[in-house]
């Protein structure tokens, strides 16, 4: 059978999908899916090849769509997504991850569900909103979200999700019980005695390296970072890169030590690519050295920013790397970074990008 890769695209007006042959050469694009909901992630089981997609605002509520044909036809839920009577409402989906026989969704307020129906419905993670520290979590500039979640594939039971702006915090229970794991990434926001909080840290983005009991890669407001033990303590890893700020971070399927990055130029001066150059960055080395990766990338007035959904890798050998962008045009790479070219122009803007490899 015939390997086929899908890109499945998130953006702010449905679901978009691309799908290739194993060679990455052509293309086919179809949508907007989704009845062209506002979308902040579309990601797919890959044990099963369903596709799912969360999103939502104000008017439309929160909801998790599905779709068990490839982005054919499409069924979405809400039922459970709610925090109770008197409770603020929840505005929207926003991060989604399967972890073995369960389906997480998160959300806006910052707050975990859990689906053990293939998201026809939903039950609330309680004991995250329970933390302690909950009275000290804060919006950050696109409001209180939790937009990340890592299940361990060794141990679905592990699970770290990102807040912003509260941090990273872990599980090891399927979410009966919850501790911050912050120390050692700073908060350049607040005064310098109060830097290193246990708490309140604006997490950008965080993933797993392969093949690791608890490596961790972190894309921080104010930083980059890698943790080797799970998030207990973490290590900057920004000197050589051309900022510290940035959302978006891939890691290598494979390669513990692979790490793909597109930083930002910061947080108050435009949140577009530095000095108006496309370029992934690469490390090699789990952080101790940084390459910039130009090649077809626009080089010249470039101003668009890539949000912390938007970079995945495909999974194959060579690995493909894919981002998408604030201006709607995604681009691709088919050989570990090496050389770039845009695949679509002129969608809506691209809030996540992830892949799933079929047999056809």
């Amino acid at each position: 059978m015939a390997r086929r890769v899908l890109i499945l695209v998130g953006t702010k007006k449905g679901a978009f999908i691309l799908e290739g042959d194993a060679a990455r050469r052509s293309w086919e694009l179809r949508g907007p899916m989704c009845e062209a909901w506002p979308l902040n992630h579309v990601a797919a089981d890959p044990a099963t090849g369903t596709i799912y997609a969360t999103g939502g605002n104000e008017w439309f509520g929160p909801a998790v769509w599905k779709s068990t044909d490839r982005g054919r036809s499409w069924t979405h839920s809400s039922e459970g997504l709610s925090y109770g009577e008197g409770e603020t409402p929840i505005k929207a989906g926003w991060s989604l991850a399967p972890a073995g026989e369960v389906l997480y969704c998160g959300v806006e307020p910052a707050g975990l569900f859990r689906s053990e129906d293939g998201g026809l419905s939903w039950r609330h993670v309680a004991a995250l909103r329970e933390h302690p520290s909950r009275p000290q979590w804060q919006p950050g500039g696109g409001g209180l979200i939790l937009h990340h979640i890592e299940a361990h594939p060794a141990d679905p039971r592990k699970l770290w999700v990102g807040i912003s702006t509260a941090g990273v915090f872990h599980s090891a229970d399927g979410g009966a019980s919850w501790e911050p794991r912050n120390r050692g990434t700073r908060c350049d926001y607040l005064p310098e005695e109060q830097r290193y909080p246990e708490v309140g840290q604006c997490v950008h983005s965080i993933a797993l390296a392969p093949g690791t009991a608890e490596r961790l890669y972190q894309q921080n407001h104010c930083g980059m970072y890698r943790s080797e033990d799970g998030g207990r303590q973490w290590e900057s890893i920004e000197n050589g890169l051309p900022s510290s700020f940035g959302f978006a971070t891939a890691v290598h399927p494979r390669d513990p030590d692979t790490l793909f990055l597109l930083p930002l130029n910061g947080d108050s001066i435009g949140r577009y690519v530095p000095d108006g150059k496309a370029a992934v960055w690469r490390t090699r080395d789990a952080g101790r050295s940084w390459q910039a990766l130009r090649d077809g990338l626009p080089q010249e007035n470039v101003y668009f920013g890539v949000l912390r959904q938007a970079m995945a890798g495909d999974g194959l050998d060579p690995v493909g790397v894919y981002f998408g962008t604030s201006s709607g045009e995604l681009y691709a790479s088919a050989d570990e970074g090496l050389s770039w070219r845009c695949l679509a122009r002129h969608l809506p803007t691209i809030t996540s990008v992830e892949t799933l490899v079929v047999e056809r």
